[in-house]
């Protein structure tokens, strides 16, 4: 199918301020109006997801939509300035670009929204402001609660990726406008934005707490709000994985999703692989939405999952074995409790400890150093290594060796009694896969800033030497424990350099 690309073209909104877009269009569509999918992001449509979009918005078209990708306000070449991650200005943007869309001679009327990561994130947010034009949704790699799951905080303990993050967003944002498409006040335009632009890691890190700043763009604060339906898409290796099943627990109305072994990238270019036909199964969920066409993926479970096998924890990893599962349901009425008793002798079995002794711990301030990236993004060395580097700071609970598999697929959580000497203190728990050779892999972890024990909103401090029992989440998880493994949980107080 011959395709009409519009390289550029200026979508006024009402204050003025024009909004920069790129435009996909199969043939013949302003004679036959087709449906549209918007892609809605800061990172400079020009040239910055150039090589990513031309592909995948061209697929789009080829499969009879209009594939509509604008920069927001204050990114690219678009007007204005950007103050801030996820504004509400950024959300009544998005409605009146919707509105534009729909009112195209080339649009049926019928608008969807996708993205992954940033653009994920507004993919919610722009759903539960409910625009009329906008049917479904197709969200990657984004959150329903940016406090707990998103890139500043992790269990009220402050992420040094918020640092990393708020770098890049200046290094994104210093880049100048492109003369070609801006004319001849780009220059201007660009030092303007430069000597607005704010210090974003300071920003975030003024809210150490889940309070209006945060609770702002969580689409958990109002779940009923979001009222067409949702795909949502996750991996094993990024940090956006929790936000799935809780969407598809949460969410009322019809949702589907997947979760890979991918890092941080579209799962058509998925690291570590097995990749998948992700255009093909975006198509899809277009298709049902979009143009009434019944494409079957609504027949299919409502959550399909990648459950790894056990690998050697090398950085590196391109492609991870493992097998496929389909859940009916979300939860899924398939998947059990299995109970595990930590006992101070250090093992981890089925049994209470019949001493409960208390076990004291004390990590040294580099314990985590096994830890990898917080987020992968399939870039060589980001995944964790041998936890064994780590294993000695802190206390430690293994099983006998196996002799069955034990298949996991949810969220692991740990309930300890505990007791602290300081008021501020934190935890790094992890649930760890140990392997024949001894080598012992991180299944999945989390962190608590245990001032954040029983509210992210209303942190308290610990009373020294008062008894405490606490609940730990860790991130959602799939994984197989094979026979002659065994499973091993481990709890520090430290846990540096992700936190």
């Amino acid at each position: 199918m011959d395709l009409e690309v519009i390289e550029n073209t200026w979508i006024t909104l009402r204050d003025g301020t024009r909004l920069a877009a790129r435009i996909w269009l199969p043939e013949g569509t302003r004679s036959r109006p087709v449906p549209a999918v918007l892609e809605y992001i800061p990172y400079r449509k020009r040239d910055g997801t150039r090589g990513r979009d031309e592909p995948m918005h061209g697929y789009f078209a080829q499969n009879g939509y209009a594939a509509v990708r604008v920069d927001i306000r204050g990114t690219g070449e678009s007007d204005g300035h950007l103050a801030d991650e996820y504004l509400k200005l950024e959300q009544d943007d998005a409605l009146e670009v919707i509105d534009w869309i729909a009112a195209q001679d080339w649009c049926s009327g019928n608008v969807g929204m996708m993205g992954k990561s940033w653009s994920g994130f507004n993919c919610l947010q722009v759903a539960a402001r409910r625009p009329a034009a906008l049917k479904a949704i197709l969200t990657c790699y984004s959150t329903d609660d940016r406090f707990r799951d998103d890139i500043h905080f992790m269990g009220g303990c402050l992420l040094n990726d918020n640092l990393w993050w708020g770098s890049i967003m200046l290094a994104y944002q210093s880049r100048p406008l492109d003369p070609e498409i801006a004319g001849e006040g780009w220059r201007a335009r660009w030092l303007d934005r430069i000597a607005t632009m704010p210090f974003f890691p300071a920003l975030w890190t003024a809210h150490q707490s889940y309070d209006a700043y945060w609770k702002h763009g969580s689409v958990q604060e109002d779940w009923s709000a979001i009222q067409c339906p949702v795909m949502v898409v996750g991996g094993w290796a990024d940090s956006y994985t929790n936000s799935v099943p809780r969407l598809l627990e949460k969410l009322q109305v019809p949702s589907r999703g997947i979760i890979g072994p991918w890092g941080h990238v579209y799962p058509h270019d998925g690291i570590p692989g097995p990749a998948i036909g992700f255009l093909q199964e975006a198509a899809r969920w277009w298709d049902y939405w979009l143009k009434g066409v019944d494409s079957g993926i609504m027949d299919e479970p409502q959550l399909r999952a990648f459950i790894n096998d056990p690998v050697a924890p090398t950085g590196t990893r391109d492609v991870q074995p493992g097998h496929w599962v389909g859940e009916a349901r979300w939860p899924s009425s398939a998947i059990g409790t299995k109970v595990l008793h930590l006992h101070a002798t250090g093992a981890l079995s089925g049994e209470p400890d019949p001493e409960d002794a208390p076990l004291p711990v004390r990590s040294p301030q580099d314990h985590g150093r096994a830890a990898g990236e917080w987020m992968g993004t399939g870039c060589a060395g980001e995944m964790p290594t041998d936890q064994r580097l780590d294993d000695g700071g802190s206390l430690n609970f293994t099983t006998p060796v196996l002799t069955e598999t034990v298949e996991v697929l949810g969220a692991p959580e740990l309930l300890l009694q505990l007791a602290s000497d300081v008021p501020v203190a934190q935890l790094g728990v992890r649930l760890c896969d140990v392997l024949p050779s001894g080598e012992v892999l991180r299944v999945s972890y989390q962190v608590l800033n245990l001032t954040h024990r029983d509210s992210h909103e209303n942190p308290t401090p610990l009373e020294p030497g008062r008894t405490y029992r606490v609940k730990i989440t860790l991130s959602a998880c799939g994984h197989r424990f094979l026979p002659g493994h065994r499973i091993r949980v481990l709890i520090g107080t430290a846990y540096w350099p992700a936190i």
